[in-house]
């Protein structure tokens, strides 16, 4: 097979000795919850459980305001919950909480994807711009007395946009990279829509956080190399335990003299780790971490804590180990709604897919 390995021993090295420590101490921090969540599981009276909420949730408060006073000092790290006023907060929690319980089945949970990804969107490409604006004309159904038109003023974001790629990371990053993809064509004022690059990378899970692994498959990863160069790259992961498969894609780029504009990288959750992991690569490149929500730490099989489980199973089903399904195949999963309402991204990825064969 036609790998590109990449070892945690490659990733952890970027991160500063203050990195380090304030990782550790958020451990300690985390401990606390982890102690509040037994409580509440094994609580035998409504009274030990509304004593083991409160701890939770006063925790909880403590450890977002240490992570956002430590993020400021960062800089290319952006979380929606602490850059955008108090009144929005409330819809990341709901989305994110609806994300995250164990009760939310896979249409629920693809709803509150497309959401989270909607708003993400507007948070990174349009609030900074509201007074550049232009015209959409659209013609309504309604015909009496005459054929009817409407204007409507939309944010003007071109000049953000118009060099813009989309990379996949496969499985869970495809929905979301479709998603971005679309808000990207319908703010164009000429409808772009974005080339893809699809990257088939997975996290070894016989490793532990401390030795993990990522594995790219060159044979089963579909990208125009001509079309990397010199453009903006959005990556976008519902989740960012470590950073690592992100890294590793930028790492081979940066091997194979693929000179690249810029990185964002869009998540719905990410654990400060892997945000640091990033935020310190060493590249010639700026890259941005923009992510709904912060979570403090990773258990020892790096999954997000308190996190929100797999989101490629949770957005696409489980595979079968010895037949995973192909980019084509998950597309068809979907169904013809979903690949209707994008199938100007469909005909995109196509077109990379098949050019390789």
């Amino acid at each position: 097979m036609n790998n590109v390995i990449m070892r945690k021993s490659e990733i952890d090295g970027f991160l500063t000795k203050g990195d380090i420590a304030y990782l550790e101490s958020l451990d300690a921090m985390y401990r606390k919850s982890l102690e509040a969540s037994d409580r509440i599981e094994k609580a035998a009276s409504d009274a030990d459980r509304n004593s083991a909420e409160k701890a939770l949730a006063d925790n909880f408060k403590t450890i977002g305001e240490s992570l956002e006073s430590f993020v400021k000092t960062v800089g290319n790290i952006h979380v929606y919950s602490f850059d955008t006023p108090a009144s929005e907060h409330p819809i990341a929690s709901r989305i994110i909480s609806k994300l995250r319980h164990i009760d939310t089945k896979k249409g629920e949970f693809t709803y509150y994807i497309q959401r989270a990804y909607e708003l993400m969107f507007t948070y990174i490409f349009c609030r900074s711009d509201l007074d550049r604006k232009r015209s959409i004309i659209c013609r309504t159904p309604v015909d009496n007395p005459c054929a009817q038109y409407a204007c409507h003023r939309i944010i003007d974001i071109d000049d953000k946009i118009h060099d813009s790629v989309v990379c996949v990371m496969l499985r869970g990053a495809l929905l979301p990279s479709m998603i971005i993809s679309k808000e990207i064509e319908e703010y164009s004022s000429y409808g772009y829509v974005t080339p893809f690059a699809l990257f088939r990378i997975k996290r070894n899970d016989d490793k532990s956080e401390k030795d993990m692994e990522y594995i790219m498959d060159l044979d089963r990863s579909f990208f125009n190399k001509e079309e990397l160069e010199g453009k903006d790259l959005i990556f976008a992961d519902p989740m960012n335990a470590t950073g690592g498969s992100l890294i590793t894609i930028l790492k081979f780029l940066e091997h194979n003299n693929i000179r690249i504009r810029s990185v964002r990288f869009i998540n719905i959750i990410s654990a400060l780790k892997g945000c640091l992991n990033i935020a310190r690569f060493k590249c010639p490149f700026p890259i941005d971490i923009y992510t709904l929500w912060l979570d403090p730490v990773l258990n020892s099989k790096a999954y997000i804590l308190p996190g929100l489980g797999d989101a490629g199973d949770r957005i696409n089903g489980m595979d079968i180990a010895s037949k995973s399904r192909n980019i084509m195949q998950l597309i068809a999963d979907y169904g013809s709604e979903m690949a209707n309402l994008y199938r100007d991204q469909v005909r995109e990825i196509e077109r990379v897919v098949l050019e390789k064969r």
